[in-house]
């Protein structure tokens, strides 16, 4: 019987992240949580809180490592399944699109943290953006697109992309779930957006020289 009451290794620890993340997917802002209303949600006592995080900020940071390998998992499946260079961005929005309505939770966290009041959650999050960022800049080198941008000029294009990704969140989270019609037109103007971007990037000569 005792077995069966003890809690395995990290239970807690999950449960009060999970907590977190179920009162995030309810429309509670994560910079306004605390610590016993956590708690109370995960079924543990306020005490154990402490036993697994030092504070609100540290739990945040523990979800922008859970969020990173979400991210990671959404850029093996774009990798896998974009084969063709024409058909990068509409099916990468597709992908990011499918993981942003079932990791609902993770990605309201990751709208609210980058214009939340914690900087180290705001900044995990951009840190793992900036990574997601150079990871594209390395497949389009792969896939020998943008040749004719500096390194520089290319890790910039890539940095645009990712936030304009990122800004759609606040559009695709903001619709009732089962709406196919809206959620569709933003992946429409999400797509459209990096074409943009890209039709500019494609213009673009770094390091011309030309005096403006």
């Amino acid at each position: 019987m005792a077995d069966k009451q003890r809690r395995r290794p990290g239970e807690t620890r999950e449960k009060l992240m999970s907590a977190a993340l179920e009162l995030v997917g309810k429309g509670r802002h994560f910079a306004s949580l605390g610590i016993r209303e956590v708690t109370r949600q995960a079924g543990v006592v306020p005490t154990s809180f402490y036993r697994h995080f030092r504070s609100m900020d540290d739990l945040g940071l523990q979800l922008v490592d859970e969020l990173g390998l979400v991210l990671r998992r959404m850029m093996r499946e774009a990798r896998g399944n974009v084969l063709q260079a024409d058909k990068l961005i509409e099916e990468s929005v597709g992908i990011f699109v499918a993981h942003a309505q079932a990791n609902r939770s993770f990605f309201m966290f990751m709208a609210q943290g980058l214009a939340g009041e914690s900087r180290a959650v705001q900044e995990g999050i951009r840190s793992e953006m900036r990574f997601f960022a150079s990871e594209l800049a390395n497949d389009l080198r792969r896939l020998r697109l943008m040749q004719h941008l500096s390194d520089a000029d290319l890790d910039m294009t890539c940095d645009l992309v990712v936030r304009t990704v990122a800004f759609s969140l606040t559009d695709l989270l903001s619709i009732a779930a089962g709406d196919d019609y809206q959620v569709g037109q933003v992946r429409k103007r999400t797509s459209r957006f990096l074409q943009m971007i890209f039709v500019g990037a494609g213009h673009w000569q770094s390091e011309s020289g030309t005096a403006l």
